[in-house]
C-alpha cells in the first residue's frame, strides 16, 4: 500500500551538543513491524539521535536540535519521554533505570499498577486503593512469556545478575499498552551469547506482531542477524542505508570505520616472562550474581591474562573480589606478598589498578571534568599532581600537571570531547570508558585489572582500546588481567585465556587453541583439566 505513511521518519535531525556537533542532515524511515539496525563508531551519534525521539530533557536543556520527526505522517515534537510514551515509543536506555529496591514484577508494571478497592475506599474513596499484587504478577509474567525468557518475578533487582535486569527492562517497554516502537540501546551488551540470542528471537516476533525496532548495537553479526534494514551513522551522519540481507559483517565494519578492521592474534612466539606477579589461591567473592566459589590462578610477571566465560558464571567477581568492591576470602599474593583482602585503598597502595565494568557506578566522578576524573587516583593514592606549600602544611592541586596529563591521554586514546574542563557525565558510553582507563593508566600500576574494557565501544574504537593495553603491556612491562564478555577479544590480546564456570576456573588455554576447546569449557563439558596450566 504506497499511500501508508511509515510509522516514524526522521528528516534532516541536526544538533550540536556541548560545542560539538554530533548530528548533521540525519533521515531515514522506520516501517510498521520492520527492525532497523542502527549502528555507528563510538561518538557517532546514535544515543543523541535516540534522545531527541525520546523527547529527553538535556536535549531541550542543551539548545533543542533542528530538523523534524514524524509519526505516523505527522509532526510531533515531544517536550518529555511522556510524552513519546504516549505515542507508543518505548526505549531501553544503555544504563540500567530500575529501581533496585523493587521487584521484577514492580520494576515491569511501575507507574501503570492496578489497584483494588478496599472496604476504606467506601469511606475515603478511591484514593485508598491498594496495590492488586496478584493482576501486578499476571501482566509482569505475560511480559516475560512474550520475551521467552525465564525471570522470578519476585526476585529483587539488587539481587539479580545484569543480564536479568536487561529482561526486565525491556519486558517493562513490551507491557505498555500501546507499544508501537521500541528503541534498545546495546541491550545484548551485558548478555552471554546464549542470552542474547534468546533476546534477538523475542524482537523477531514482536516485529512479526507489528511492532517496529530500532536496534542499537556494537555486535554487527547481532545486527546483520536480526535485522530487515541497516544504518549506518559515521560522525554524526548517515553513511550508507542498506537491506540487511546480503550484508556482512565485514561490510558493515567498513562502512562505519571507513577502513578495513580485522582481528589479530598475539605473537606468542616472541613472548617471553619471568617471575610470578599474581598467585591467587581458593579465593571466593559475594557478588550477586557473579559469585566465585573456588578459583586459583597464576599470572607471570609481564603477560597479559585473559578471564572470560558465560554471563553470571564469576568472572567479574574475580577482580571485584581481589580489589575489596565485594567480600571476599582466599589468598592473593602480589609478588610475593599478600594482598588485603575487602580492603580497595590497601590493594591500590600495592600498585594494582583497576577499570571496573561500571563505568558509572565505579569507575567515574560524572559531575567532574575530565583532568579531575584521570588524575584523581594518583592524587588519592600516590599523591601526585599536588603542589605542596608551608612545609607541606598546605597542598593544591597541580592544575598544570593535570591539564597537561588529560590532554596527553585525550590525544592517545582518541578521546571524543572538548577538552580537560569537559565534565566525565557529558561524554559518550565508550568515551567514558576511555575516561576509566586513563585514570588507571595515570597510576602506572605494575598490575592492571581491566574488566569488559570495550563494553558499549564500537568495532573501530575497541581495536584502538585493546592496541593501548598491548601497548601500555609492552612499553611499561605492566601485567594485565583482562576480563571479558568477549571471547574473540580475549583471543586477539591475551597471552592465555582462563575460562570461569560455576565460580571456578574450568581450564586455561592459549588463544590459538581451537574455539570449540573455548566452548567445551565455557558449556561446562570440561572441569579443572587445565586449571593450573
Amino acid at each position: 500500500m504506497p499511500n501508508v505513511p511509515p510509522l516514524l521518519s526522521l528528516k534532516g535531525i541536526s544538533k550540536d551538543f556541548y560545542g560539538n556537533t554530533v548530528l548533521e542532515d540525519v533521515s531515514f524511515d522506520v516501517e510498521p513491524g520492520k527492525i532497523i539496525g542502527l549502528v555507528g563508531e563510538n561518538g557517532a551519534g546514535k544515543t543523541t539521535l535516540m534522545r531527541i525521539l525520546f523527547g529527553m530533557p538535556v536535549i531541550t536543556e542543551t539548545g533543542g536540535y533542528g530538523g523534524q520527526i514524524e509519526l505516523d505522517g505527522q509532526p510531533v515534537k515531544f517536550k518529555s519521554p511522556f510524552d513519546a510514551l504516549d505515542a507508543g515509543i518505548g526505549m531501553v536506555h544503555q544504563e540500567f533505570s530500575l529501581i533496585p529496591g523493587f521487584t521484577t514484577a514492580e520494576n515491569i508494571v511501575l507507574n501503570r499498577e492496578p489497584m483494588k478497592a478496599n472496604f476504606v475506599c467506601e469511606v475515603f474513596g478511591d484514593r485508598m486503593s491498594i496495590l492488586d499484587r496478584t493482576a501486578m504478577r499476571t501482566r509482569a509474567e505475560k511480559a516475560i512469556d512474550r520475551l521467552g525468557v525465564k525471570l522470578d518475578t519476585e526476585t529483587l533487582v539488587s539481587e539479580m545478575p545484569v543480564g536479568h535486569k536487561q529482561f526486565t527492562e525491556i519486558a517493562r517497554e513490551i507491557n505498555r499498552a500501546n507499544v508501537r516502537l521500541l528503541v534498545l540501546d546495546e541491550p545484548t551488551a551485558v548478555l552471554a551469547e546464549s542470552e542474547a540470542e534468546i533476546l534477538l528471537e523475542a524482537l523477531r516476533r514482536l516485529a512479526a506482531q507489528g511492532i517496529s525496532i530500532i536496534f542499537i548495537s556494537h555486535r554487527l553479526h547481532e545486527v546483520a542477524t536480526v535485522a530487515d534494514t541497516i544504518v549506518v551513522l559515521r560522525d554524526g551522519r548517515v553513511v550508507k542505508e542498506a537491506p540487511a540481507a546480503g550484508t556482512s559483517v565485514r561490510d558493515i565494519a567498513s562502512w562505519m570505520v571507513g577502513r578495513s578492521v580485522d582481528a589479530k592474534r598475539p605473537d606468542l612466539a616472541s613472548r617471553k616472562f619471568s617471575g610470578e606477579a599474581l598467585k591467587v589461591e581458593r579465593l571466593w567473592v559475594d557478588m550477586p550474581g557473579e559469585a566465585v566459589r573456588d578459583v586459583s590462578f597464576t599470572v607471570r610477571e609481564g603477560e597479559i591474562f585473559g578471564i572470560g566465560g558465560l554471563a553470571g558464571q564469576g568472572k567479574l567477581g574475580i577482580p571485584n573480589g581481589v580489589m575489596g568492591l565485594y567480600a571476599g576470602g582466599g589468598t592473593v599474593l602480589l609478588h610475593g606478598k599478600p594482598v588485603p583482602l575487602n580492603d580497595p585503598r590497601g590493594a591500590l597502595s600495592m600498585g594494582m589498578a583497576f577499570v571496573s565494568e561500571d563505568r558509572r557506578g565505579v569507575g567515574l566522578l560524572l559531575d567532574e571534568t575530565l583532568e579531575w576524573n584521570i588524575g584523581f587516583t594518583a592524587m588519592q593514592i600516590q599523591g601526585g599532581y599536588l603542589k605542596s606549600y608551608l612545609g607541606g602544611l598546605l597542598k593544591l592541586r597541580d592544575e598544570a600537571g593535570l591539564r597537561k596529563l588529560a590532554e596527553e591521554y585525550i590525544e592517545q586514546l582518541s578521546i571524543k570531547c572538548t577538552g580537560p574542563k569537559q565534565f566525565a557525565k557529558e561524554l559518550s558510553g565508550g568515551n567514558q570508558q576511555k575516561i576509566c582507563l586513563a585514570k588507571a593508566f595515570a597510576v602506572g600500576p605494575n598490575l592492571l585489572f581491566v574488566s569488559e574494557p570495550t563494553r558499549g565501544i564500537d568495532v573501530g574504537a575497541k581495536e584502538l582500546v585493546l592496541q593501548s593495553l598491548r601497548h601500555y603491556n609492552r612499553d611499561n612491562g605492566t601485567t594485565i588481567v583482562m576480563v571479558s564478555s568477549e571471547l574473540e577479544e580475549l583471543r586477539s590480546i591475551c597471552d592465555r585465556v582462563a575460562i570461569v564456570d560455576e565460580g571456578r576456573i574450568a581450564g586455561i588455554l592459549p588463544p590459538d587453541a581451537d574455539i570449540a576447546e573455548f566452548g567445551l569449557l565455557m558449556a561446562g563439558e570440561v572441569k579443572q583439566e587445565a586449571a593450573h596450566a
